[in-house]
């Protein structure tokens, strides 16, 4: 791909350095809301706080994972007592995920500081690049959701 198009390159070498900064970034989240938390949890975290609850294979599908991941995920979750399952009244076989009352106070107080770091990063950012960046990261995730 290298001096075929210079706009990939560029793109290709972006993504390439922010993920393996919030691979490292993940880690460190989640030692903050249990030291022994997985890295990659933070992110389900993330996403049952926005969407619980949630069905193991919803998660898995928007994460790109199978099921099988996403049950050991969410089975150490479980373990580490900052989710909590519950029976799905829509099918009587699946279990619907939500975060516990003290997962919940973990991730909030872990969310809220990395937040705040991510307004102290960015504070000579314009608001309106700001707002921009996301809408773009959103447009990103939605239209390579099965490529990266």
């Amino acid at each position: 791909m290298t001096g075929a198009d210079p706009s990939a390159d560029a793109l290709e070498r972006e993504l390439t350095v922010l993920f393996r900064r919030a691979r490292a970034a993940s880690g460190e989240l989640a030692r903050a809301v249990h030291p022994d938390l997985e890295p990659a949890a933070y992110g389900l975290l993330v996403r049952l706080q926005e969407a619980e609850p949630e069905r193991a294979t919803d998660l898995a599908s928007y994460f790109g994972v199978g099921k099988a991941t996403m049950s050991r995920q969410l089975r150490a979750l479980e373990a580490l007592g900052l989710v909590d399952r519950e029976p799905d009244p829509a099918d009587g076989r699946a279990f619907l995920m939500r975060l516990t009352p003290g997962g919940r106070e973990r991730f909030n107080r872990v969310r809220r500081a990395r937040r705040a770091a991510y307004l102290r990063q960015l504070s000579g950012w314009d608001r309106g690049d700001l707002a921009d960046l996301a809408r773009l990261l959103h447009d990103l995730n939605e239209s390579t959701a099965e490529v990266l």
